[in-house]
């Protein structure tokens, strides 16, 4: 197998769902045997089998494409050199950009003088767009908030532009926009979850709350700022 071979295999490979070998995903995509073998013995798959591939894993040929050209990938799928349908390049797919939502302080969570920040976030006013991470490539769902409020400091200055995926996983120790009730939503570290509640922690001033699971309509992670 060809070294660019070896790499889009390698990197089709990440995308592979959880829960099933490398061949009961080719069963579920509609591969047959025969092409899966070659795909995996000589790594040149063609633009259909990728397109069956991905589908089946829940991504565009266009997102995984668009995700090598981010991460640099030393030979893009459009060089023949890696198609088995060496006559049938594509140009790489665009790389949408990530919407910045309006952003305002709403006052406190809580009983008065909590001094636990409370933001509104408007998801119909979108004020700004900006470039999209590799990493959020796959994730049509990514947003961006201004962080209006000091009370995250020092982890967040006021005025810097946050990224928030729907789609990462979140762990204990995390930054999260919690979603409330309309367009209040709180941006805090994620300490304790559980089936019943969430514990959160405000910096500044220094403060650890927790919030019944059925005040919260979602929980996104905060996987960094944008530059």
């Amino acid at each position: 197998m060809s070294e660019a071979g070896l790499q889009l295999l390698e990197e089709l490979m990440r995308f592979k769902p959880e829960g099933v070998t490398a061949n009961g995903w080719a069963v579920k995509a509609g591969v047959s045997r025969t092409i899966w073998a070659d795909l995996r013995r000589h790594g040149n798959p063609s633009r259909r089998t990728l397109e069956k591939l991905l589908d089946a894993a829940g991504m565009t040929l266009a997102e995984f494409e668009a995700l090598r050209v981010g991460q640099a990938a030393p030979t893009p799928l459009g060089e023949v050199a890696v198609l088995a349908e060496h006559s049938r390049g594509w140009r790489s797919a665009p790389i949408a950009p990530i919407p910045l939502f309006a952003t305002s302080l709403a006052g406190e969570w809580g009983e008065a003088g909590s001094g636990i920040e409370l933001h509104s976030i408007n998801r119909t006013a979108v004020v700004g767009q900006l470039d999209r991470a590799a990493a959020l490539v796959a994730d049509t769902r990514a947003y961006a908030v201004t962080m209006v409020g000091g009370s995250m400091w020092p982890r967040f200055r006021v005025g810097r532009r946050l990224l928030v995926s729907p789609a990462v996983p979140m762990e204990v120790g995390d930054d999260v926009l919690v979603q409330l009730a309309g367009s209040d939503a709180l941006i805090k570290e994620l300490v304790r979850q559980s089936p019943d509640l969430i514990e959160l922690r405000q910096y500044n001033p220094d403060v650890r709350f927790t919030i019944d699971a059925g005040q919260i309509a979602a929980i996104h992670k905060i996987v960094g700022e944008a530059i």
